[in-house]
């Protein structure tokens, strides 16, 4: 069996939506820090009291502050995310750009259900909207860096849902954004899709309507065969690349990769998430009355949009329509048979083409 050389909670966050973690040494200043919001009112109307938000830092912000790049972290994962494009020569290099990797709500780092003290813990953890996230960033920009511009918004998955959010929330605010595998908009298909993630959970007894006090281990592994089944595509299990992580049969890849790495993880943030992820709607931010198509017409900033080719979670289609309503845009589909997981580090291939064209886009 594979040994991986990094710790588990690294291991989860590719298990869970491909995102990884590299085994090279910490980027100096990237220690992880905490920024205090202190009340925090979510787009629910629910004001949090004490909500924190996470982030680390690579690189030093410039004398006129027009260098810094936010990559805001994806759906299981946190700000170790990006390693893979962040370092020398790489598209997100330290010695050219000001670097801000944030954690989103629910992560188990920033303000979480697991973490989060009573009245507001566990499933009464506040329902939460991809613009909180949007909206504590834009904090954490301007009260603790002084930055009154971005230069870019980098985002896979999750992340990508906020990078398109920032360009429709700030549009004046945001020069480029460069989203990847994700959408403007979560269809009907995700929606179903993540709910069954989400019902594999709840079925489990020991849940107790997200008052457990042990975690739902059976639930939490039969969703990982769901995840394990939606996160690569048909082809790359045809050509059995499981074994290039060790495993001999899909079964063992099965158990020990996605089921076991899953039940790793605190049952309520990946819910509460996952409800963000299925009411995703840049047409829901203030003025646009739920029209996405609307929303993205209103983007000034320059867009690279990559959805990965076989990707099932965010399929090419849906952002190929998506892409057709942004003013500025450069579409190009990463072309893996890797389905989500193009967008997680893993594959050198997709590695090259990620740093590749992001770095392109970032210098022009």
């Amino acid at each position: 069996m594979i040994k991986f050389p990094i710790r588990l909670k690294r291991i989860l966050q590719f298990i869970a939506v491909g995102l990884v973690c590299t085994t090279q040494a910490a980027f100096a200043d990237g220690g992880h820090k905490v920024f205090e919001l202190r009340s925090f009112q979510f787009e629910s109307g629910t004001i949090l009291p004490n909500t924190k938000l996470s982030y680390v830092t690579h690189g030093t912000l410039n004398t006129d502050k027009s260098n810094a790049v936010l990559v805001p972290s994806a759906y299981g994962g946190d700000h170790h995310g990006y390693d893979f494009l962040i370092g020398p020569g790489k598209a997100l290099d330290p010695e050219q750009y000001f670097i801000i990797a944030t954690d989103m709500f629910s992560s188990g780092l920033s303000s979480s259900p697991s973490n989060t003290p009573a009245p507001f813990d566990g499933p009464r953890f506040p329902a939460i909207a991809v613009r909180d996230n949007i909206d504590a960033g834009y904090r954490l920009l301007r009260e603790e860096f002084g930055i009154d511009h971005l230069y870019a918004v980098v985002g896979f998955s999750m992340g990508a849902q906020q990078a398109l959010q920032w360009a429709v929330s700030h549009p004046d605010y945001v020069s480029k954004i460069a989203p990847y595998c994700g959408s403007a908009k979560e269809y009907p298909h995700g929606v179903v899709r993540l709910e069954g993630w989400i019902a594999a959970i709840t079925a489990d007894a020991a849940y107790n309507n997200g008052d457990y006090n042990e975690p739902p281990i059976v639930g939490l592994r039969a969703g990982g065969t769901h995840w394990a089944a939606w996160g690569l595509s048909q082809e790359w299990y045809r050509q059995e690349k499981f074994k290039g992580f060790g495993f001999d049969r899909v079964e063992d890849y099965l158990r020990e990769f996605w089921q076991k790495g899953l039940s790793q993880g605190d049952a309520n943030d990946f819910i509460t998430l996952a409800r963000a992820w299925q009411t995703n709607n840049v047409g829901n931010t203030l003025g646009f009355g739920g029209d996405a198509e609307k929303a993205l017409a209103s983007i000034k900033a320059d867009v690279l949009y990559m959805p990965c080719a076989t990707d099932m979670y965010f399929p090419l289609a849906s952002l190929k329509y998506e892409s057709e309503f942004i003013p500025s845009v450069q579409f190009k589909p990463i072309p893996s048979i890797w389905g989500h997981l193009a967008g997680s580090g893993l594959n050198s291939d997709d590695n090259t083409f990620i740093n590749d064209h992001i770095k392109a886009f970032l210098q022009d």
